[in-house]
């Protein structure tokens, strides 16, 4: 059975999972392994953080996704197409794992957040 998103435990189960499928995805997975080069053992921490204070308000996360976004487009030119598909992965990592408010309230802030990077990124 699954749970709502309770506390950072949870945030990091989410997290690691849709960065996982990321990695492989023939879609953007090229984005960050191939063009970011990502350091996953520092970036993860930071979207553990970044989530958690979206979803519970922690105060606890300090960065300027925006302009790590635009640096990327920069690299390799981003589109639409590619910010619906990391949408869609998230959405379903989180269907997959969790069910209740707080996993609603999280795809609705992703979803919220994305349109926001996506028309200041590709603008």
């Amino acid at each position: 059975m699954k749970t709502d998103i309770r506390n950072r435990k949870d945030i990091e189960k989410l997290v690691n999972t849709f960065y996982e499928k990321v990695k492989t995805d023939e879609v953007i997975g090229y984005l960050f392994t191939d063009v970011a080069h990502v350091n996953w053992e520092n970036h993860l921490p930071k979207m553990y953080s970044f989530w958690e204070n979206i979803l519970f308000f922690t105060g606890n996360y300090e960065g300027n996704p925006m302009a790590r976004h635009k640096e990327l487009h920069e690299k390799s030119p981003m589109n639409p197409t590619h910010f619906g598909h990391w949408n869609k992965l998230f959405t379903e990592t989180v269907d997959k794992l969790f069910e209740g408010p707080k996993a609603e309230e999280i795809k609705n802030r992703a979803l919220n957040i994305s349109a926001a990077m996506m028309y200041k990124t590709l603008s």
